[in-house]
């Protein structure tokens, strides 16, 4: 299991390259939900547009001169396919990504121009295979998304900086996808304050970790449309809910509209720009499904690629 030490190196690994993004307070969302103090972890600010910037370069600062040389190839939605794409600019190295043919355009483009060669395949669970099938033909290193040390740690410092910049809140709240962000950063946290609650949040269209915690192994679970596109992985990654067994207090889940409109209070409120993967921990805390009264919370705002045909529909 990945420890706070391999968190820590993973921070001197990267933390000249990606940015250590802000925390920043806002009094009209700690009123709105009843917390004595709310404040936002803004990874929408950070390379790329997410925290996955952290974990692909974390990964591919590790590789070995024979693996530098075959080249990746990972699977996302989006965000990761873009931070690898990235990472991979960044040190040198090939990369192909492969795409759910449903994935946001936008995503698409911006993996492109980062200079991945990008392949639209089937579903979730149909690219992970074509992924795995092109490790096999090709001889990439296949980097998953959410299920690798190496990414975990690099989302891990996602919390170091967070306790770092906050005043010890008494509850810090988390998207879960896969469940690389939330496992990282809950290494971070518990082993640093144990007494900090970490909570996940799902969209209740893709809920595959909170039925994993619920039967007590990782599941494999296909999610419906969301706008938290970002958050519809179709499986909870092993070593995510080792981690989340482990470490986190509790998962809720939140439906869409709840979501939009934390987009919109995010926007209006703290003029910041969260794509509905982003704004899903803020939701939770704004719909009331986390008891926040009289508490210092902190959200990780995750993410900020909306797509602007899609924001269009959310600020109608």
């Amino acid at each position: 299991m990945v420890t706070l030490e391999d968190i820590r190196g993973a921070h001197a690994r990267i933390g000249g390259t990606v940015h250590r993004t802000p925390v920043v307070g806002s009094r009209s969302l700690a009123s709105l939900s009843g917390a004595a103090r709310l404040e936002l972890k803004c990874e929408s600010l950070q390379k790329t547009g997410s925290f996955k910037a952290r974990g692909a370069l974390n990964k591919l600062g590790q590789l070995s001169p024979e693996e530098h040389a075959r080249g990746v190839v990972t699977v996302s939605a989006g965000n990761h396919a873009q931070a690898l794409a990235w990472a991979s600019q960044q040190t040198g190295v090939r990369c192909t990504v492969v795409m759910p043919a449903a994935a946001v355009r936008s995503k698409v483009d911006a993996s492109r121009g980062y200079g991945a060669d990008v392949i639209l395949h089937g579903t979730s669970m149909d690219a992970f295979q074509r992924a795995r099938d092109l490790a096999s033909s090709e001889g990439f290193v296949f980097v998953h998304p959410f299920d690798d040390d190496h990414i975990i740690q690099g989302t891990g410092t996602v919390g170091l900086e967070l306790l770092e910049q906050t005043e010890t809140p008494d509850v810090v709240v988390v998207p879960i996808g896969g469940g690389g962000l939330i496992a990282g950063l809950a290494v971070a946290i518990k082993e640093s304050n144990p007494g900090i609650r970490v909570i996940g949040v799902e969209p209740t269209a893709a809920t595959v970790m909170r039925q994993s915690v619920d039967a007590g192994k990782a599941l494999r679970v296909m999610p419906d449309p969301t706008i938290a596109d970002g958050l519809s992985a179709p499986m909870a990654g092993e070593r995510n809910f080792a981690i989340v067994q482990r470490y986190v207090d509790d998962i809720v889940l939140v439906t869409d509209e709840e979501i939009i409109h934390a987009m919109q209070m995010l926007l209006s409120r703290c003029k910041l720009l969260a794509e509905g993967a982003g704004a899903a921990a803020t939701a939770a805390v704004l719909a009331g499904k986390i008891p926040v009264a009289g508490k210092r919370v902190v959200t990780v705002v995750s993410g900020g690629n909306v797509d602007l045909q899609r924001l269009s529909g959310v600020l109608a």
